[in-house]
C-alpha cells in the first residue's frame, strides 16, 4: 500500500476535503517564506478538526528545535518533516527533545544523494527535487535504494500512477500538484487520491 500526504493545507475547506479523503498524512508549512506558511495558532485550529487517524506533518526549514519539539507536544503536529539544511546532530537534538517521529527530506540531483539520504538517523525520509519546485527529479536514481521513502518533487494526477508502478514507495508527497492559481483544488485532490487508491487494487 502507497500512503499519501497532501501538504500545504491551510483552510478549513482543505481539512474538510483531507477528512473526506482520508490520505494518511496532511502537512502544515511553517516555513515563513513560503506562500503555504501556516502560522501555528491556524494550525492548532485547523488539527482539532482533522480527522483523529490523519496524520498532521509540520514542515519546517532550519526552525529552531524547541520551536518544532513545543507544537509535537502540544500535539498541534504529530510529526516533524525537516526541509532545509539540519544535519545530523540538528536531528539528535531534535530527538532528545520529543519522541515524536522525524522526517528528513533531501534533494536528489545524484546518486550520493541517495547515500546520505539511506544513512540518516531520521525515523523516515523524503526525496524530492528541491524546494517546492513542483518538478520532477531523475526517477533511475531510486532504483538501488533500499530504504522505505517519500517520493516528492512534481507529483500530480498525471503521473502518480507511473512513479507508484515504477518505484513503489512508502508514501507519495504533493501539494502544487493539487493547486489550482496557488490554492488547494478539492477535484484535483480527489483525484490524485483516487489514482493513487485505484494503484493499490491493480
Amino acid at each position: 500500500m502507497t500512503n499519501i500526504k497532501l501538504c500545504g493545507l491551510s483552510r478549513p475547506c482543505d481539512i474538510e476535503m483531507a477528512n473526506e479523503l482520508k490520505p494518511e498524512y496532511i502537512g502544515f508549512v511553517f516555513a515563513k517564506k513560503s506562500r503555504r506558511y501556516v502560522p501555528p495558532e491556524r494550525a492548532a485550529e485547523l488539527k482539532k478538526t482533522l480527522l483523529p487517524n490523519i496524520k498532521a506533518v509540520g514542515v519546517f526549514v532550519d526552525g529552531p528545535p524547541e520551536k518544532i519539539a513545543k507544537l509535537l507536544e502540544e500535539d498541534v503536529i504529530d510529526v516533524a518533516q525537516l526541509h532545509g539544511s539540519e544535519d545530523e546532530s540538528y536531528i539528535a537534538k531534535l530527538r532528545g527533545l520529543t519522541e515524536k517521529p522525524i522526517i528528513k527530506a533531501f534533494r536528489i540531483t545524484d546518486s550520493s544523494d541517495i547515500e546520505g539520504a539511506e544513512k540518516s538517523n531520521a525515523d523516515m525520509i523524503l526525496l524530492d527535487s528541491g524546494a517546492g519546485t513542483g518538478e520532477v527529479f531523475d526517477w533511475s536514481l531510486l532504483q538501488k535504494i533500499r530504504r522505505p521513502y517519500f517520493l516528492a518533487g512534481g507529483l500530480n494526477c498525471e503521473n502518480i500512477s507511473e512513479a507508484i508502478r515504477a518505484l513503489h514507495p512508502y508514501a507519495v508527497d504533493v501539494s502544487s500538484g493539487i493547486e489550482t492559481d496557488g490554492q488547494k483544488d478539492k477535484n484535483k485532490m480527489a483525484a490524485f487520491v483516487r489514482a493513487v487508491r485505484r494503484e493499490e487494487k491493480i
